[in-house]
């Protein structure tokens, strides 16, 4: 017989979703017949598999070692994550911004992936990974059943606050309160061009996939997704503007696509931007990525599950190059950036 106590990392999952993870080599069939026959029981009572677990709940196999072993498979392995000396030197630390037992909110740097996009791809989940393991928060056994993993994304040169998963609870709550838009994200980008007014902008979002770009057309069509995006001008320079961006939809691309289509790209953007504007940014300021940084998330008082985020508001600092930019280009001479 196999005993598993369930912790708190597991807790909130259902029980045959916990039973397909634990028993990967088994099948759904077998689970449920196993189910049936009271060969697992949940707190010494048949289950049907559909129940929520707690942590301290008893989960009970009577199988033999052997079945267990067999059924169980191989650990799925956890790769260290190697950097070569240049990537090293290329991308700033990752910095922790806030964590408890149950979530993470991090300051994601420029240049980094939040996910994998290729097999041999270094991101953000696996940096998290590895730090919860080294500091024995998530073990090589737990996370077969449960593995910690972001909970937004943020492009590749975009930097700025990311959040994170550590138990099921934490992962659950935060991915909730971010597709519904409880959780409020402010961004800050520094465009081309003087926008003087606050403004909500509304269009509609085409992805093409093949070629991972975006178009923003005004009027609904086939396969495009509506899309919402608030600014509000926090000063310029004559060439410039700084905005505080608030994203109502997040699609791809939503923020740097949107400006662009307006006549106001986000300045060193490769991909929406303006050329001769990104080869100024290049050789003043040597900068290699665009100046959109996610800045504050606030979490609601009454709608937030997770009792030690509720009704709190977290900021991301800039990173070094922007505010150089932001320094040099007087954005900061009027106290107009609350840091």
């Amino acid at each position: 017989m196999k005993q598993i106590i369930i912790n708190e990392s597991d807790a909130g999952q259902r029980l045959d979703k916990y039973l397909n993870k634990l028993l990967k080599d088994a099948g759904k069939s077998f689970i449920y017949k196993m189910l049936r026959k009271k060969n697992i029981t949940l707190n010494e009572k048949k289950a049907d598999g559909s129940e929520h677990l707690k942590a301290g709940d008893e989960i009970r196999i009577f199988f033999s070692d052997e079945t267990f072993e067999k059924f169980a498979g191989k650990p799925e392995p956890v790769k260290p994550v190697s950097v070569s000396r240049q990537a090293i030197q290329k991308l700033p630390p990752v910095k922790i911004i806030y964590q408890d037992d149950d979530v993470m909110i991090v300051n994601k740097p420029s240049g980094l992936l939040s996910q994998k996009a290729a097999a041999d791809d270094i991101s953000l989940n696996e940096y998290l990974l590895q730090y919860l393991l080294k500091k024995g928060k998530v073990t090589k056994e737990s996370i077969q059943t449960f593995r910690p993993s972001i909970c937004n994304r943020l492009d590749r040169n975009t930097s700025g606050i990311v959040t994170a998963g550590i138990t099921y609870r934490g992962a659950r709550e935060l991915s909730r309160l971010l597709r519904e838009r409880s959780a409020d994200k402010r961004y800050l980008a520094l465009v081309k061009g003087v926008i003087r007014k606050p403004e909500q902008l509304r269009g509609y979002l085409i992805k093409d996939e093949k070629e991972n770009k975006v178009s923003i057309v005004p009027q609904q069509t086939e396969g495009a997704d509506p899309i919402e995006t608030d600014y509000i001008p926090l000063g310029d320079n004559g060439r410039m503007t700084l905005l505080e961006i608030h994203l109502i939809t997040g699609k791809s691309h939503q923020i740097r696509a949107h400006l662009s289509s307006i006549g106001h790209p986000v300045i060193g953007d490769n991909k929406y931007g303006e050329e001769s504007v990104n080869g100024w940014y290049h050789r003043t300021y040597h900068g290699h990525y665009q100046l959109l940084h996610s800045w504050k998330l606030s979490f609601p008082n009454e709608a937030c599950q997770l009792e030690n985020l509720a009704g709190k508001t977290f900021k991301a600092a800039l990173p070094e190059n922007f505010l150089t930019i932001l320094s040099q280009e007087g954005f900061l001479k009027n106290g107009n950036l609350e840091q």
